[in-house]
C-alpha cells in the first residue's frame, strides 16, 4: 500500500527524475507550452508554479532557488522579468492541463500544459518559422493529423489533377476520331496509304535480297577459278604419266 507516499516514481530513480523536471521547466519557460504524458504534466504543473511565485518575489533568495531547477540563466532572467510580472495579481493556478488523447505506439494519454494567458496567435508565427508548423500541428501529427497531414493530401490531390488534366486531351482526340463519320473517301484515302505501305516493304525486301546475292557472287567466282586451277595442274601431270608408260 503507498500510503503516505507523495508524488509519482514515473519508473525513473530521483536522479532522473529531478533532471527530468528541469529540462521539462527549462522548455515550459521557454515556449510557455509543451506537450508531454498526463502523469508527468500533474507533477510538473506544482513545481512551475512554485517557480513561479518564488520569481514573483524578486529577491536573492528567490533566485537561488530558482536557479536550482532552471539552470540556464536567460531563461532564468526571462521567468523573473516577463513570466512572473504577468500573474503578480494572481493568488495562484498560473498553468492548466488539456487533455490531448492516447499517442500512437505506447497508447500513453498526452496532455498540453501551458500558462493561462498563453495566446496562440502571439506563438504562431514562431512556430511557422522554426520547425515547419504550429504548435497544435504538431501536437495532431502525433494522431496523424495536423499540417503534415494536410500538405501531404493537397499534394495528392494536385497530383490527381495534373495527371487528370494531362489525360483529357488525349481522351478527348480518341472520342472525336472514333465519332467522325467515315466516308467513301477517307476510306478510298486508308486503302491508298495501305497499298504505298505495302509496296515500300516490298521494295525494302527486293533491294536487301539484291545486296546479298551481290555479296555472295565474289565467293561463287572465287570458288570457280580455284577449281580451274587444280584442272589446269591436273592435265600437264597425266600427260607426263602416259609418256613415261
Amino acid at each position: 500500500m503507498r500510503h503516505r507516499v507523495h508524488g509519482r516514481k514515473l519508473g525513473r530513480t530521483s536522479a532522473h527524475r529531478k533532471a527530468l523536471f528541469r529540462n521539462q521547466l527549462t522548455a515550459l519557460f521557454t515556449h510557455e507550452r509543451i506537450i508531454t504524458t498526463i502523469s508527468k504534466a500533474k507533477e510538473l504543473r506544482p513545481i512551475a508554479e512554485r517557480m513561479v511565485t518564488l520569481a514573483r518575489t524578486g529577491t536573492l533568495a528567490a533566485r537561488r532557488k530558482v536557479a536550482t531547477m532552471v539552470q540556464d540563466k536567460e531563461i532564468a532572467q526571462r521567468l523573473f522579468e516577463e513570466i512572473a510580472p504577468r500573474f503578480a495579481d494572481r493568488p495562484g493556478g498560473y498553468t492548466r492541463i488539456m487533455r490531448l488523447g492516447r499517442r500512437h505506439g505506447d497508447n500513453a494519454e498526452l496532455a498540453i500544459i501551458e500558462f493561462i494567458d498563453y495566446e496562440l496567435a502571439d506563438h504562431q508565427d514562431d512556430g511557422e518559422k522554426g520547425s515547419g508548423g504550429g504548435f497544435l500541428d504538431r501536437a495532431k501529427g502525433m494522431f496523424g493529423g495536423g499540417a503534415a497531414a494536410d500538405g501531404a493530401e493537397s499534394a495528392d490531390d494536385q497530383a490527381t489533377e495534373a495527371a487528370a488534366v494531362d489525360d483529357e486531351p488525349e481522351a478527348v482526340e480518341v472520342e472525336a476520331a472514333s465519332d467522325e463519320p467515315m466516308t467513301e473517301e477517307s476510306a478510298e484515302e486508308v486503302v491508298a496509304e495501305e497499298a504505298v505501305e505495302a509496296e515500300a516493304v516490298v521494295e525494302e525486301a527486293a533491294e536487301e535480297a539484291a545486296e546479298e546475292a551481290v555479296a555472295e557472287e565474289p565467293e561463287a567466282s572465287a570458288d570457280e577459278t580455284v577449281a580451274e586451277a587444280d584442272e589446269s595442274t591436273a592435265e600437264p601431270a597425266d600427260e607426263e604419266e602416259k609418256k613415261d608408260a
